[in-house]
């Protein structure tokens, strides 16, 4: 028998040598197992692997992979850092159990979705648990218990939902918790004010609801809690007061009401604290100056009343205070000005009067002061500038007088905005020594001594308005267009008198705008260095001389008005070969000749061309008139003759026409209008085309009632059809006129319409480019993305405030927003809502808030462009989450995520702030679109607010 049993035992030994060996390293099996079932498209899991020789040393090869940590006494994995490697997939939980010893797991900024594995929860030894950032869903899973040894719990943005998870209160070691960025609904928990050790409690961000519940105020051990943009109901709980380690509070966004409780001055640690965007009302307490610690203080887009406590004075390490867009008043205290450590204030949008502190500026190293829309008097505080930093100063829209003596020493300013003020004297401010200044606005006040003649050396200036001060007086300086950067170059309305200079360089060139000065000479012909220009305005001066060729070449010319002046010769016949060209004046001049017969110069309308005598074409008379039998002497009688048979004529047909009139009714008399850019068609002409089947053509779905036709020149038109009554008739033909007379480059051209008692076919510009909503997430670079939202903005401040009465659009989203053949943005269906309710009989008195709703699907429409599509209709979502989150998704969608690409970040925060603006719950917080398209200036591209 023993014989026989040797090779068996043999067998035995080998089998269990083979068991062991393959169990020997079950941590690298386990995660070779978890790699197999997740997503590494970037292969940066390429180096776990296991060597194809076994392990016969029962060596862990896992402790050797990137990410995984192993005890430094004994092969045991203890740690398992995933973060930032482009994983994406479900997480699998099985593998877990193996992990028993881990003490941190970290899988944060993947894109891992799905729900969270339960098994992650028996890692009893747990102490760190990073799964923020990524894309969980669901409800956040029970069984979180069993991770006793806890200690950080961070899950900020991800897509959970449901409540909030009550059970997390019994981790008894937990000392941060993040819950941020998801969609997590229902109240705050009450035993979430009785954790034991917890220092870090972050819920921003979410659906939450409900009240805040006063146990919060338990949390002793608390330092840092951020609970905003949820939308809670009530008031600040005042036993928030208790929680006395507490030095940083965010309840800003939260729709929260009623006043502020004083009992948070009992946070003496407090450091920052804002409660923004809200709903609050009442005084600022003026126990706040008990929180001495106190850094940043922003309260700003409330209800606030009243003053500015006195008090604030004791705030010594007040660095920001934001009061802005609140109902405020009185006067700032002077222990403001005292203040050491303050570098921002922000007032503005209040009814403050009185004068700024004259020591303001003069005891801290001020950085960003606003105070703009106010009601303050007096003259700049002289000390303003004295800390050396300061690079911001808006003071517009107020009514402060004296001169800018205090700016002349200022070389850290960048922007500068004191419009609409009455601040006279010279402009002192010495450009040469404002290396990084781009943008100045000193327009509508009582300046004198001309424009600065060292303007060309403020090489970074991109935006100039000195416009609306009529004793400015001076010349342009030689070298103002050299600047390189200079988008926008504003000084109407000034008493400016001198030539043109020339422009020798002007490549950045958007606008000039000089109507309404005294200059005189001739434009000069380097103005073809003005590739880029859009817009110039040189109308009532007395400026003579021939219109150069030069100017009429321009290929982004859309706006020339040259009108009051003493320009003679011809039209240049380049005008009518532009493809951006909307509006040319060149109305009471010594032009003569034949207006160029290009359709887009004869489609002007008659205000373009008259007060020009020797001027002819159409629209004006016709150029053979003179030619004609009424300019024949002695032909009088002749005259008379035909003219008396033309009249009989002309009487007869009238009368035989309203007889056939009456006899046939009216109801199917056809009328036709057309607008500038369409011909004098009849409605017969237009009729024909839509009965012939060759020139009708439907649409894709996406334009519903909406068709395309081909009028007899070959013109091809959308055709959108409307219906009313009789008697609703001529107050929709008003309101069509008014539509069809706006022209801006950014409105899609409404040329004519046909029309009888009872419906009418409203003609518009065929592009064939597509919209907004085909196109969106299409990947552009960033330029292309800024030129699309400032083209947007450009043609709805035009409806709000370029057009009298002003034009709601009433109906803007990506599908009603198409593209030209420069891909130029152009909003189409502009007033046609409004023209539904009219027909209705509705009241018109509803036009402000549609203004208000055009802003803010302005700003949800910048998030769809900003997001690549992802967000549609995101305003609430936006304003229900942290600001630092939205940027952060934002940045990636842009590839602006590296430190390489700080201007660039700057850039899309400005734009981001602008769409969180205009999406305000409450229309009167909104911005108008002038403002909204000011603070987009700057853009790649743009000009300056």
């Amino acid at each position: 028998m023993e014989i026989f049993q040797w090779p068996h035992l043999n067998l035995l030994f080998s089998s269990m040598l083979i068991v062991v060996v393959l169990a020997a390293d079950p941590y690298s099996d386990a995660l070779l197992s978890f790699k197999s079932e997740i997503i590494d498209t970037f292969h940066n899991l390429d180096d776990w692997l296991e060597p194809n020789s076994g392990n016969p040393s029962g060596k862990v090869h896992a402790c050797s992979w990137s990410g995984v940590k192993c005890d430094n006494n004994s092969p045991i994995v203890i740690g398992l850092n995933l973060s930032t490697k482009k994983l994406a997939g479900k997480l699998p939980g099985k593998q877990f159990s193996v992990f028993t010893e881990l003490v941190e797991l970290n899988i944060s900024q993947n894109s891992f979705s799905g729900e969270i594995p339960v098994e992650i929860f028996n890692l009893t030894n747990l102490r760190s648990l990073d799964i923020s950032r990524n894309n969980f869903s669901g409800h956040f899973p029970g069984g979180v218990t069993g991770l006793q040894s806890l200690v950080v719990l961070d899950a900020f943005s991800n897509s959970f939902s449901g409540p909030l998870p009550v059970e997390l209160s019994k981790l008894e070691f937990l000392k941060v918790l993040n819950l941020a960025g998801s969609y997590f609904s229902g109240p705050i928990p009450s035993a979430y004010g009785f954790f034991k050790r917890l220092e870090f409690l972050h819920l921003a961000g979410n659906f939450i609801s409900g009240n805040i519940p006063p146990e919060l105020g338990n949390l002793q051990t608390v330092t840092h809690m951020e609970i905003g943009y949820n939308s809670y109901e009530g008031n600040i709980p005042w036993q928030l007061g208790n929680m006395s380690e507490l030095q940083y509070l965010d309840i800003a966004g939260s729709n929260l009401s009623g006043s502020i409780p004083k009992q948070l001055s009992n946070l003496t640690k407090l450091q920052s604290l804002f409660l923004f965007r809200n709903q609050l009302t009442g005084l600022i307490p003026w126990e706040f100056s008990r929180i001495l610690a106190l850094t940043n203080l922003d309260l700003s887009d409330n209800f606030i009343s009243g003053p500015i406590p006195e008090s604030f004075a004791d705030l010594k390490n007040l660095r920001l205070l934001s009061l802005m867009y609140n109902e405020m008043n009185g006067t700032v205290p002077d222990g403001i000005a005292e203040l050491p450590s303050l570098d921002t204030l922000f007032i503005w949008n209040n009814f403050f009067t009185g004068s700024l502190p004259r020591n303001l500026g003069k005891n801290s190293k001020l950085r960003w002061l606003d105070v703009s829309i106010n009601s303050f008097i007096g003259s700049i505080p002289p000390h303003i500038c004295a800390g050396g930093e300061l690079f911001k100063l808006i003071m517009f829209s107020n009514k402060f007088t004296g001169n800018l003596s205090p700016l002349s020493n200022c070389s850290s300013l960048v922007r500068i905005r004191l419009e609409d003020n009455s601040f006279s004297g010279e402009i002192p401010l010495t450009l040469s020594h404002l290396p990084d200044v781009s943008y100045i606005d000193l327009s509508r006040n009582k300046f004198t001594a001309g424009i600065p003649s060292d303007i060309s050396q403020a090489s970074k200036l991109q935006y100039f308005n000195v416009s609306n001060n009529p004793e400015l007086g001076g010349v342009i300086p030689e070298e103002t267009w050299s600047l390189p950067l200079l988008q926008n170059f504003s000084a109407s309305s000034c008493n400016i008198s001198g030539n043109l200079p020339p422009f020798k360089s002007c490549k950045s060139m958007l606008v000039v705008e000089l109507q309404k000065n005294n200059m005189s000479g001739v434009v000069p012909k380097s103005v073809s260095h003005c590739q880029a220009l859009e817009i110039i305005n040189l109308a009532s001066n007395q400026l003579d001389g021939h219109i150069p060729d030069e100017l009429a070449s321009l290929p982004a010319l859309s706006v020339a008005d040259l009108s009051h002046n003493n320009f003679s010769g011809s039209i240049p016949a380049e005008f009518g070969k532009s493809t951006n060209l909307l509006l040319l004046n060149v109305s009471y001049n010594d032009i003569s000749g034949a207006i160029p017969s290009e359709k887009v110069l004869q489609s002007m309308g008659r205000s373009a061309y008259v007060g020009n005598r020797e001027l002819c074409g159409a629209p004006l008379r016709s150029c053979s008139a003179s030619m004609s039998i009424f300019g024949s002497k002695g032909t009088g009688k002749l005259r008379l003759v035909l003219l008396l048979s033309a009249g009989v004529t002309i009487l007869i047909a009238a009368l035989l026409f309203w007889l056939v009139y009456l006899r046939k009714g009216n109801k199917g008399q056809w009328k036709m209008e057309s607008f500038i850019g369409l011909p004098q068609f009849t409605a017969n002409d237009v009729l024909r085309s839509f009965s012939s089947a060759d020139s009708m053509e439907e649409l894709p779905p996406l334009y519903a009632a909406v068709c395309k036709a081909v009028l007899p020149t070959g013109i091809t038109v959308l055709v959108k059809k409307i219906e009313w009554e009789p008697k609703r008739m001529k107050v929709a033909i008003e309101f069509i006129t008014q539509m069809g007379n706006a022209r801006h480059r950014n409105l899609i051209r409404l040329l004519g319409f046909c029309y009888n008692n009872h419906m009418a076919y409203m003609l518009y510009d065929y592009l064939p480019n597509g919209n907004l909503a085909e196109k969106v997430t299409m990947p552009r670079d960033w330029s292309t993305k800024c030129r699309i939202i400032t083209g947007i903005a450009r043609g709805l401040c035009f409806l709000h405030h370029d057009w009298n009465p002003a034009i709601s659009h009433g109906d803007l989203n990506s599908s009603t927003i198409v593209f030209d053949d420069n891909f130029e943005p152009r909003l189409a269906d502009f007033g046609f809502k409004y023209l539904i309710e009219l027909i209705k009989g509705r009241s018109s008195e509803a036009i402000k808030d549609e203004l208000y709703m055009d802003i803010y699907r302005f700003g949800e429409i910048i998030l769809e462009i900003l997001t690549n599509g992802r967000l549609t209709n995101g305003g609430e979502i936006v304003q229900s989450k942290p600001q630092d989150v939205v940027l952060r998704e934002i940045y990636s969608e842009n590839e602006a995520t590296d430190d390489s690409t700080n201007s660039l970040q700057d850039e899309i925060k400005q734009v981001v702030d602008v769409s969180l603006l205009c999406t305000r719950s409450r229309p009167a917080d909104r911005p108008s679109m002038k403002d909204a398209l000011k603070l987009l200036s700057g853009l790649k591209g743009q000009g300056e607010q």
